[in-house]
């Protein structure tokens, strides 16, 4: 859905300002191609996190904690 509803507002801006649409049909894959380390380091400080959450409370697993 969120697709179809980015086709549709590329074809209204396409029908407002051309130029300004094929920009953003240039650089789209530009900026995702930028994110993706971002979107990485991301990745790797929620499993950072969790890896400290799940080490916290092992002790109190080991003792039958089930919360």
């Amino acid at each position: 859905m969120t697709f179809v509803l980015l086709v549709v507002a590329w074809m209204l801006l396409f029908a407002v300002a051309w130029p300004l649409a094929l920009l953003a049909l240039v650089l789209i894959p530009l900026l995702w191609l930028f994110s993706l380390p971002f979107r990485l380091a991301g990745v790797v400080v929620g499993a950072a996190f969790a890896f400290i959450k799940a080490l916290l409370f092992l002790p109190a697993r080991l003792l039958g904690h089930r919360g």
